[in-house]
């Protein structure tokens, strides 16, 4: 690490070990690391001036943008605690996250994708009792917000950076348990910046990358393996609002993009992208990406389709600062397709069977977090006395060291890169008048990797339609949550334990075309 130094300082060292290099490119935003630097700064004076205190949550519920980056870096700085919401979230979704983190502030945005987030939570009728203001990023809000850094002066925001200790709480990220309950994950200044410089350096992120993000900012991978990382190693974060193939394709040649992160279906995408051979992309160096499976024809094209002969993978989860394992690049693609490489440096991984045996996967170390937010049962459940964060994931440990992932003992699935916990749709499911048991599994899709099929027990006289029930979850919950098909069952199937035999539906799911309807 380069010192006992925390996020809240990020953007004035990255100014001072950067300067005129090129920071951050958005739309017609051209800054260098200097102007980075003064706008964050102008954004934490705000922040302070809205009365945010050292300790007080700021969230974050919007697309990536250069604000985005500001806001963010902005209330960091200011000594705040950042908390990323999900820009598919519900508002229902979002004052539980608001609430449980005593958020203070909110940004947001007035219209994106035809949505205006703050009308939707104004129009929720939900209490935010502790929410004393919210900013629309790309409205006239925004100046208004930023003029009140006239009213603090600087050495008031240096004074609060400099008070922030690398064991001080940095985030809460938001993720789902098997019980469907939201659960807060603070990660420390520390632990963020000596995950992200490790990462880094692993698969060999470097100054003057232009790195193109198209993963979320509200994701741990988007936020942490993207602005920090950039800022630490000096590479230009270009963000992303939308995965598009064709835009992203014009933006990797128009900013001769040499980094590209994401999930196996944004390569994929872009791969079978009819005029991909028309594009410039001979900037690419290296790529990221990262599942339980994933073919070795795709790591293989990556490296000569892309051109990105810098192919690394990786698997995290949010409770371990989104980092256990990574395969590092010089790998043959053999092994970065089925495995997910070694410990994180400096952390350690086993695997709780005997050697060459599937088992739970668990590692212990400086990544791992020190309690969800709020709930010791659950903390005491995940992460044991001596330290091992349990993943919930089963997987093999080779004789190198290598970690394949075979299996989830949590019934959690990836629909395109987002992970969806069948419990909280099953809840929403029961709900319905006219269903009375449901269990959702995921299924194979080309496309997606994974979508949901709920499989639905229909109260007496009840029939269970699926496009009632499709419009019905997508007004509780994210468009990615909503399974894609329903199928009525007189019973679940129950395993001799008297559990829901997810097993049983998950191979019926597997064998089943999903559609958006249901059978009767």
């Amino acid at each position: 690490m380069r010192g006992a130094w925390t996020l809240a300082r990020l953007a004035d060292w990255a100014a001072e070990a950067y300067g005129d290099e090129e920071a951050l490119v958005f739309g017609a935003d051209r800054w260098t690391f200097r102007e980075l630097r003064d706008r964050v700064d102008e954004a934490a004076r705000a922040v302070i001036a809205r009365g945010v205190r050292p300790g007080d949550a700021v969230a974050v519920w919007a697309p990536n943008s250069a604000r985005w980056v500001v806001a963010a870096l902005g209330a960091v700085a200011a000594g705040a605690v950042l908390v990323p919401v999900n820009t598919r979230y519900r508002a229902a979704e979002t004052a539980d996250i608001l609430r449980r983190s005593r958020t203070r502030l909110l940004f947001t945005e007035h219209d994106f994708l035809g949505t205006d987030y703050r009308a939707l939570l104004a129009g929720s009728g939900e209490e935010l009792p502790l929410l004393d203001g919210t900013v629309a990023l790309h409205s006239g809000d925004w100046p208004d917000f930023l003029a009140g850094a006239d009213r603090v002066a600087p050495g008031e925001r240096l004074a609060r950076s400099r008070a922030v200790r690398p064991d001080d709480p940095a985030d809460v990220l938001f993720t789902s348990g098997t019980t469907g309950r939201p659960k807060g994950v603070p990660a420390t200044h520390g632990q963020n910046l000596r995950v992200y410089d490790a990462w880094a350096r692993t698969v060999t992120l470097r100054r003057g990358d232009r790195h193109l993000l198209v993963n979320p900012f509200f994701h741990t991978f988007g936020y942490k393996a993207g602005v920090l990382a950039c800022l630490m190693h000096g590479a230009t974060i270009v963000p992303e609002p939308v995965f598009d193939a064709e835009t992203v394709l014009r933006r990797m040649r128009d900013e001769r993009i040499s980094v590209l992160t994401g999930a196996p279906t944004v390569f994929t995408s872009l791969l079978h992208h009819p005029d991909r051979a028309a594009y410039d992309l001979s900037a690419m160096r290296m790529a990221v990406t990262g599942a339980a499976n994933i073919p070795t024809a795709l790591i293989e094209q990556i490296r000569t389709l892309l051109g990105a002969r810098n192919v690394s993978t990786a698997y995290g989860l949010t409770e371990s600062t989104g980092v256990v394992a990574i395969c590092p690049p010089h790998e043959s693609p053999e092994t970065l397709a089925h495995t997910s490489g070694t410990a994180l440096e400096g952390t350690e991984l086993r695997v709780d069977a005997p050697p060459g045996e599937p088992g739970e996967i668990l590692t212990r170390g400086f990544h791992v977090m020190r309690g969800y937010l709020d709930d010791p049962g659950a903390t005491a459940e995940a992460v044991d006395a001596d330290g091992w964060l349990r993943t919930g994931d089963v997987g093999v440990l080779d004789a190198r060291g290598f970690l394949r992932i075979t299996d989830r003992l949590k019934d959690m699935f990836v629909v395109g890169g987002f992970n969806v916990y069948p419990a909280e749709v099953e809840q929403v499911l029961r709900t319905h008048p006219a269903v009375l048991d449901a269990a959702v599994v995921g299924a194979p899709d080309g496309r997606l990797g994974e979508v949901g099929v709920a499989y639905c027990v229909p109260v007496a006289g009840a029939r269970i339609d699926g496009a009632e029930l499709t419009a019905y979850t997508r007004e509780r919950l994210a468009n990615f949550k909503t399974p894609r098909a329903f199928h009525p069952l007189p019973a679940l199937p129950h395993n001799a334990a008297g559990k829901v035999d997810k097993g049983e539906l998950r191979r019926r799911a597997g064998n089943t075309t999903t559609g958006r309807g249901a059978r009767s």
